[in-house]
């Protein structure tokens, strides 16, 4: 069966797509059902619930036309990925005729997340069929030049970026009702009959984005690169502030607390929606388990609900990102509300460190750390209770709980003794994690910044694993972020700067428009997913280059 024939065959499935005008979405967050109280929900739960719902933002609408359409020629110098080619102008491809089994590309320019809409128009004797149409959205050229399918990942199928319409009446103005995530727009004409063919005029994006203006853009920066990433890291931040902050618009479209924990620490110094943080900090409040641990993420169409999801790191991450927006908008009544579910967290990893001040890893819980079957994260887990430890001492000092601050600090000293004693191999001037002593990026990183050994020992070890060929390495820039900074808390800014332009700044040289869910430099088109048609180009957790240039690179608590 050849591709004509599978579209043929799939598009019998598809029902035909109402015709409306292409006006613009509802000014309000659409798809979002009146809230009802939920079953067995309790009074304080459900007061945090209506909370976040009354901080639900309004969207902000830019219409994008498209630039024209491209075409996609593999770099010949054996990199990864395509070169856009310019094409055919707006006016050239509104004069243009497809017919049954011709395609185009258009470009809209940049990453938009949004609804696509054109008029459709028909030339030929008679419009006397219904155009059949099989629409890609694409967030990188690869998506519009290579095939979707076959896909054999392990995520579903219906992810992938694409539709198949049936217009039954030309002329029209179609709008897609789905909203998606996409720079290109690959159109197939899968069918129309031998009397017509279809014109296509005035496509263009209405992209939808709560994030509002960029008040603390610096007005100066390095060098044209640094000011690239800058806007590179701003756009994958925007695209992704929807109703929550969602980890990818294409893909998974929902709430992820280790996402939002990136998202929020950049947010403060950029777009400064806090009150979208706060309902993103309220949602996770409000929808947690019968045993009060808040999962790692949470859905909130058509109605708010918990994730099927817990894994302890992004649990304890909660906290962190309570102390973060509290002492940026030193909003303590929030601090006064939501500590408890942050201490309950930290409490359920608490019990998992043994009197030596070593913790275990559960046999009965998950935890993330990044996507990586072979990583032993007993190490990794170890520094993020640390890291949490901190702060929850912090944030307990602020609500004049002394008790428990000095306890966590003594504890988390206690915790420091064990990873020296535990974790760190002298010999070999490395972090190592169980039993086979492995040696990777998420030990060096995560003990890096829990200040186990001297600055000059844990730098030495960030800069070494880099280059060891043993050393299990990250698949994500989520992980990449974390080496990043303990690069900047161990007194290796200028090392931290030269990750970054080795890492993000590589999928520039890509042609990246929004930094990806998932990259390794040297396997570009990997996917933790089983296939990378199903991955995101455009991911919360890369948006953090951002965060770093705007701080200057300084350390944080």
């Amino acid at each position: 069966m050849n591709r004509r024939q599978l579209l043929v065959g799939f598009a019998a499935l598809s029902t035909s797509a109402k015709l409306i005008p292409a006006i613009a979405a509802p000014r309000l967050p659409s798809q979002i059902s009146p809230l009802s109280r939920p079953d067995g929900m309790d009074e304080q739960s459900w007061q945090w619930l209506k909370k976040a719902q009354a901080l639900t933002p309004a969207l902000h609408h830019h219409l994008q036309p498209m630039t024209g359409s491209v075409t996609m020629k593999a770099n010949a110098d054996g990199r990864y990925g395509y070169k856009v080619q310019k094409d055919l102008t707006p006016q050239q491809v509104a004069q243009t005729v497809l017919q049954s089994g011709d395609s185009i590309i258009l470009d809209f320019g940049n990453h938009y997340t949004g609804y696509l809409s054109f008029d459709l128009g028909w030339q030929g004797k008679s419009a006397d069929a219904p155009a059949r149409l099989h629409l890609t959205f694409g967030e990188i050229p690869d998506d519009v030049a290579e095939p979707l399918y076959p896909y054999n990942g392990w995520i579903s199928p219906s992810w992938l970026p694409d539709e198949v319409v049936n217009v039954d009446f030309l002329p029209t103005q179609f709008r897609v009702p789905r909203r998606h995530a996409f720079r290109f727009v690959k159109i197939e004409v899968i069918a129309t009959s031998n009397n017509f063919g279809i014109l296509l005029k005035q496509a263009s994006v209405d992209g939808v984005s709560s994030a509002g203006p960029d008040s603390l853009k610096p007005q100066q920066y390095p060098s044209a690169e640094w000011e690239r990433l800058d806007a590179v890291s701003m756009r994958t931040l925007s695209e992704c502030m929807q109703t929550t902050f969602e980890d990818g618009p294409r893909r998974d479209q929902r709430l992820w607390l280790g996402d939002l924990y990136l998202q929020a620490m950049t947010n403060h110094v950029s777009f400064r929606h806090h009150d979208l943080v706060k309902r993103c900090l309220y949602l996770f409040a409000a929808l947690r388990d019968p045993r009060g641990y808040v999962s790692a993420c949470v859905y909130e169409k058509p109605v708010p609900r918990i994730g099927e999801a817990f894994l302890l790191d992004y649990a304890l991450l909660f906290g962190v990102t309570l102390h973060d927006y509290v002492f940026t908008n030193r909003d303590y009544a929030l601090l006064v509300e939501l500590f408890p579910v942050a201490e309950q967290q930290l409490q359920l990893a608490l019990r998992q460190v043994d009197s030596a001040g070593l913790f275990h890893l559960p046999a009965d819980i998950k935890y993330f750390i990044d996507w990586k079957k072979e990583l032993d994260k007993t190490a990794a887990m170890h520094g993020v209770v640390m890291f949490s430890l901190s702060r929850m001492s912090r944030m307990a000092r602020a609500l004049n709980q002394p008790e428990k601050s000095e306890r966590w600090e003594t504890l988390r000293a206690t915790m420091a003794d064990a990873a020296r004693q535990h974790f760190w191999d002298e010999n070999q001037e490395y972090f190592v994690s169980g039993a086979d002593k492995q040696i990777s990026w998420a030990s060096q990183a995560w003990l890096g910044l829990a200040g186990i050994v001297p600055a000059a020992k844990a730098k030495n070890a960030l800069m070494r694993v880099m280059k060891e060929p043993g050393a299990i390495g990250p698949t994500t820039p989520y992980l990449y972020h974390y080496m990043v900074d303990a690069l900047v808390h161990n007194d290796g800014v200028t090392e931290a700067k030269q990750l970054i332009l080795d890492y993000w700044g590589e999928m520039l040289n890509l042609g990246a428009d929004t930094f990806w869910e998932c990259f390794n430099p040297r396997e570009p088109g990997i996917s933790p997913y089983g296939g990378k048609q199903i991955n995101s180009y455009c991911h919360a957790w890369s948006c953090t280059p951002g965060y770093f240039i705007r701080t200057n690179f300084k350390p944080t608590l």
